[in-house]
């Protein structure tokens, strides 16, 4: 396995720090509103490479924080009468409804920084007592000067980054390019109890305090968007390593999402919620967009990739439910026939290939290829009749277990569970065929594909199955 690391710019061999243990930890999203799915790419690219450490026979540890306390969160809140508690469990809860629809899974650990503020304070005091930070004000402030390494991950240097800086009016820190550990406490707003006096802490030293409690120092990857490099990956670099915490041996950062070849932001107004496209799309399809484009590389997002997707998918889903309709009463430890055993060496090159793909910088590009490439050499041995039942039994147990790495699971299985109501239509659209009521018959189909189903007629009935 060789992994990009951001900080060196190259490939590198993956030998976990602890041997059969691999120790991750990705950011997750700030909590005052619904999540984006420029949100969800970090979020599947990290559960996907823990599918892929697992395969490998890897125990993981998955770190995806929660921040729900931030000037945002705040600020919504006073904005709607609201306590900041309030706004950060509604839209945590929503985080969580709307990333577990993916199908993935959930993170090992998913800490709230507000339940952690006793490791953050122990963090900043070393750093103080170390000389690395400094209370001005009611606030501490880390010193950058006095972390000769600032600047290594985003290759910047901090003469050219103070070039044109400046303080903010209302700040007491000695630097323009120190940054808040710990914020005092202002009328109105939640405040802990510290050595400082009350107040809160500042959004990069949460990252370090949990990351560290969970995984300990020299933890393997840190993962994140590209965007989150400079300040905030830089800052949680300079407060660790200063604090004598070897932090993170590999830096994983995803390219941003593009929307009609423009940036995704919320000041741009072209944000799209995770749950309007999961409403519209099955996980499968976005999952699939996702892992399309290699994970370091920027994504042009579009309904029509979206849709492109959807077919594939679909295909491929297709080809699960003609192995299983093939494989259907096979008798137990039936021999493979010589076609049989064709196919299945086809589909071992295949996983070959797909193997090395991942294991080249997690390639699921290239993986998600050689799946497709499976699935069209299937289709085309089911509709030959080159199968056998003990065969495509053989074929769909292998292709199961290569599509769950990608977390497409969902697409190997071939009976959904069909609302009482869509069955309703499909009787009734029946029993209009057999009175010869084609209008009727043609409404109620369309009705059932408006629900997201589609009904196939076949020699004992019909078969409904689901489309989105």
């Amino acid at each position: 396995m060789r992994l990009y690391d951001s900080m060196t710019q190259e490939k590198k061999d993956f030998v976990p720090r602890d041997g059969d243990h691999v120790t991750m930890y990705f950011c997750g999203p700030t909590v005052y509103n619904y999540v984006h799915i420029g949100n969800a790419r970090p979020y599947v690219v990290s559960m996907v490479a823990k599918r892929y450490f697992e395969s490998l026979g890897y125990r993981v540890t998955l770190v995806e924080n929660i921040t729900d306390i931030d000037d945002r969160i705040i600020n919504k809140g006073n904005a709607e009468g609201r306590d900041y508690r309030e706004v950060a469990k509604q839209f945590a809860d929503a985080y969580r409804e709307d990333t577990s629809r993916l199908g993935l899974g959930r993170p090992d650990v998913e800490p709230l920084a507000t339940e952690h503020i006793q490791e953050i304070i122990d963090l900043i005091a070393g750093l103080v007592a170390e000389g690395h930070a400094y209370q001005a004000g009611p606030d501490v402030y880390f010193d950058v000067d006095s972390w000769g390494e600032y600047g290594k991950l985003s290759k910047q240097q901090v003469a050219e980054m103070r070039h044109g800086a400046r303080i903010d009016v209302g700040d007491d820190k000695a630097d323009p390019l120190d940054f808040a550990l710990w914020k005092g406490a202002k009328p109105g707003e939640p405040a802990w109890d510290s050595p400082w006096g009350q107040g809160r802490p500042g959004w990069h030293i949460e990252c370090s305090a949990m990351s560290l409690k969970y995984l300990g120092a020299g933890f393997d990857i840190h993962g994140g968007g590209r965007d989150l490099i400079f300040p905030h990956h830089e800052n949680e670099i300079a407060q660790s390593e200063a604090a004598g915490k070897p932090f993170a041996r590999f830096w994983m950062h995803n390219g941003m999402l593009n929307l009609s070849s423009e940036k995704m932001s919320k000041s741009v107004g072209n944000i799209r919620t995770l749950r309007s496209i999961l409403d519209k799309h099955r996980p499968e399809a976005l999952i699939a967009a996702f892992l399309g484009s290699h994970y370091r590389s920027p994504l042009e997002f579009s309904e029509d990739l979206l849709e492109e997707t959807e077919q594939q998918v679909d295909r491929l889903r297709n080809v699960f439910r003609g192995l299983a309709d093939r494989a259907a009463g096979a008798p137990a430890g039936a021999a493979l026939t010589a076609a049989d055993q064709a196919v299945l060496d086809k589909l071992a090159a295949r996983h070959t290939a797909f193997d090395e793909a991942l294991a080249d910088d997690l390639n699921t590009a290239a993986a998600l290829a050689e799946v497709f490439g499976v699935a069209r050499e299937v289709n085309a041995a089911l509709a030959a009749g080159e199968l056998s039942a003990a065969g495509a039994a053989a074929v769909r147990t292998e292709l199961t277990g290569v599509i769950h790495v990608l977390g497409l699971d969902a697409v190997a299985g071939t009976e959904d569970e069909i609302p009482a109501e869509v069955v309703a239509m499909a009787e009734e659209r029946r029993a209009a065929r057999a009175a010869r009521d084609f209008a009727k018959s043609d409404a109620l189909r369309d009705a059932i594909a408006e629900a997201g189903y589609e009904v196939r007629d076949v020699p004992d009935g019909f078969k409904i199955i689901r489309t989105r």
